[in-house]
């Protein structure tokens, strides 16, 4: 990434949060990379942080009011064409609903409707707060109109409750807004954007293989990669979703804004599995689960010679089935979505694995002779109820998508 160089510059926006306090760390940080920074407060913003603190740290005035500078009578419009980012760091509800709606009632939001540079609002508030689906609307609106968005983080909270809404680090928020200095969209370029219409649900997705163990050094496994659950749990956070991902041994990177449970064993996969889902709108196993497991795993690597009667006749037992599990204990409104992993009569034995497990949605594809595992695209038959949809290969993002899509259509 290249590093800004001092004529980039940041306006920073403050907002009535508790969490102003770290704003004072985010134009440290920004000054320490070379931009020169200016401040713009709210007035409950002034509430937490008195502007003397960021005078100190700009040697800028900080503007607080519509009117506070007789020198300069259109302050939001010279503020506005003055920088090259401009930063809300921490961004309340109210703000947020203010710039989605386009108010303008006082310097900051009149400020930010004018800004022809890049907006970026990193929201804090209560996890109540930030889960509401009027907030989360007005965030899809935000991210459709371009604005970047820095996601809250998990964690304890001011008020006492523990969850999603917290500002994240000081350091996090200026490495996003460094980046966006860096590689600015173009002046005249349509940004891209994924649909918010998974904003406000949970989703929980399961990924890559189960490890079971035969001894310390060796377990039972198969080939899943991983890349199909990790292009959902992509996929659906960039749909707005609050996704946890429930992550086998994989080699991949974990998506960006995507909680991840890291297990070994189906045992794990179904504990983690059935404490996410309690609150989840949407859930999806597309990790490849072993069916069976050592009945006696060794705490030491048996070996050849001295253990030949262990290694020679390593009894099975039955892993607990996850899809099952979850589906038999669905809430109305739940979706569950499994995959079906065949060699021979894909859709036919998809339609009993659906009967049988009692999901809404079976993801069929055919594994073997380089298919599918370790690749990066995929060819599926998506049965439920109603009948089969058969579709062409594609990338798995792009799969990942159609099948997010037809759970969402079928939780309505």
């Amino acid at each position: 990434m290249t590093e800004p160089s001092p004529s980039y510059r940041v306006l920073v926006g403050i907002t009535g949060c508790i969490a102003a306090y770290k704003a004072c760390e985010v134009v440290r940080g920004l000054q320490r990379a070379g931009c020169q920074v200016k401040v713009v407060m709210t007035e409950h913003a002034t509430r937490f942080v008195d502007p003397v603190t960021f005078r100190a740290l700009t040697h800028e005035k900080v503007a607080v009011g519509l009117f506070d500078d007789p020198s300069d009578p259109i302050h939001h419009i010279s503020l506005a064409e003055w920088c090259d980012l401009f930063l809300i760091v921490p961004c309340t509800a109210n703000v947020v609903a203010k710039l989605a709606c386009g108010l303008a009632d006082d310097l900051l939001s009149t400020t930010a409707l004018a800004c022809p540079a890049p907006l970026m609002v990193a929201p804090a508030m209560n996890m109540n707060m930030y889960a509401a689906p009027a907030f989360q609307d007005n965030l899809a609106a935000l991210r459709r109109r371009g604005v970047l968005v820095v996601d809250a983080d998990e964690g304890y909270q001011a008020c006492g409750d523990v969850g999603r809404g917290r500002l994240p680090e000081p350091d996090a928020i200026v490495a996003r807004a460094l980046e966006a200095l860096a590689d600015p969209p173009a002046a005249d370029a349509t940004r891209v954007l994924a649909p918010q219409d998974l904003a406000g649900l949970s989703v929980v997705i399961t990924a890559g293989p189960t490890v079971e163990p035969i001894d310390a050094v060796r377990f039972v496994s198969n080939h899943s990669s991983g890349k199909m659950g990790y292009a959902l749990a992509a996929g659906a956070a960039a749909r707005g979703a609050r996704v946890t991902l429930i992550s086998g041994p994989v080699a991949l990177d974990a998506p960006e804004g995507v909680q991840v449970v890291p297990v070994r064993t189906a045992r794990e996969m179904l504990e983690a599995a059935e404490e996410a889902c309690l609150g989840a709108n949407i859930a999806v196993f597309a990790a490849a689960v072993a069916d069976y497991r050592p009945a006696h795993p060794a705490d030491r690597k048996l070996k050849k010679g001295a253990d030949d009667a262990a290694l020679d006749h390593i009894e099975l037992v039955r892993n607990p089935d996850i899809l099952a599990t979850i589906a038999a204990a669905k809430r109305p409104g739940q979706v569950v979505v499994g995959f079906a992993a065949e060699t021979d009569d894909v859709v036919e034995n998809a339609r009993k694995k659906l009967a049988s497990k009692h999901a809404d949605l079976i993801v069929a594809n055919c594994v073997g002779d380089g298919v599918a595992f370790g690749q990066d695209d995929d060819q599926a038959t998506l049965v439920t109820a109603a009948g089969d949809e058969e579709l062409p290969l594609m990338p798995k993002a792009e799969l990942a998508d159609v099948i997010l899509t037809r759970a969402k259509e079928l939780g309505r």
